[in-house]
């Protein structure tokens, strides 16, 4: 593409959907100057934003119809499919921000193709506060058509940070759920912590500052368990093996039976370490955990 030919940084684009998530996109897409046609199934929902600036399209059709960018962010994938069963797409360059599965996202992207039009998935890792608001660590995930990432890069950076996480078109929402996988295990340990002292003289506020360093502490292991899960090695410089964390598990059920706690949100995983234990791999790391959760597809 020649300078003369390059696409202006303020392109139109049409939104779809002005929920809390589907506003605050818009308005960041507004502030950067953007021409925007949004469509909302309750029209009301719209007022605020006609008034900023944006134009209110009277169907999904119309909406679609007035940019070459298209941004789908609503309920669920049959609202999307639903919302565009008779919408010409030919030309179009649609992307799904709507919350899904990485299969459904798949499937999306060959029936976007089968309309004619490119295809990017996105997976948005902020709530609609964080939105158009860089120094609160905003970022959203986009697999599919590199080509379309690419040309529209400018426009997907003004919500929040785009990154593109390959041609796959499930990639995105892949990498959306695993992290906040990795997240909702996060907050399973905190709320056992935070049983563990609930009954007790122990202020959860002077508590909480403890908690969150030692999870900052140990979240160096992330990369440790990366790297053996890449090279196989799961011995070399391990300084706390299975077979010993496995030995200090009744510890942990004990105290928690003291407390009157249940310990549902840990045992499952204390059941992974017992199960690589009777395997023979007391002397590894823990990271080889992972394994007894994946099954050959």
């Amino acid at each position: 593409m020649t300078e003369s030919q390059q696409i202006p940084a303020n392109r139109p684009v049409t939104l779809l959907g002005l929920g809390a998530m589907g506003t605050a996109l818009a308005r960041t897409w507004l502030a950067a100057g953007h021409p925007l046609t949004v469509w909302n199934r309750t029209p009301s929902r719209a007022d605020a934003l006609v008034a900023d600036g944006a134009k209110a399209a009277a169907t999904a059709a119309e909406a679609v119809a007035a940019s070459p960018l298209v941004v789908v962010c609503l309920l669920d994938g049959a609202s999307v499919t639903t919302t565009l069963a008779d919408v010409d797409l030919t030309g179009k360059d649609l992307v799904d921000l709507t919350t899904g599965t990485p299969e459904q996202a798949r499937r999306r992207a060959e029936w976007a193709r089968a309309r004619g039009a490119r295809f990017l998935d996105g997976g948005i890792m902020a709530v609609p506060p964080m939105i158009g608001v860089p120094q609160s660590g905003p970022f959203i995930f986009y697999s599919g058509s590199r080509d379309l990432f690419d040309e529209h890069r400018a426009t997907l950076q003004a919500p929040a940070d785009a990154t593109f996480t390959g041609e796959d078109p499930g990639f995105a929402s892949l990498h959306d759920i695993a992290l906040l996988s990795g997240m909702y295990g996060m907050f399973s340990g905190v709320t056992h912590a935070f049983a563990l002292i609930r009954n007790e003289d122990i202020s959860p506020t002077g508590f909480a500052p403890l908690l969150k360093g030692w999870i900052n502490a140990m979240s160096e292991g992330i990369d440790q368990v990366a790297q053996r899960l890449e090279s196989g090695d799961y011995t070399t410089g391990v300084v706390s093996n299975l077979a010993m964390q496995v030995a200090g598990i009744p510890t942990f059920l004990d105290t928690a039976k003291g407390q009157n706690v249940s310990p549902e949100l840990l045992t499952p995983y204390f059941a992974l370490m017992e199960r690589l234990l009777a395997a023979g791999h007391g002397e590894e790391d823990t990271a080889r955990t992972v394994d007894l959760l994946t099954t050959t597809p």
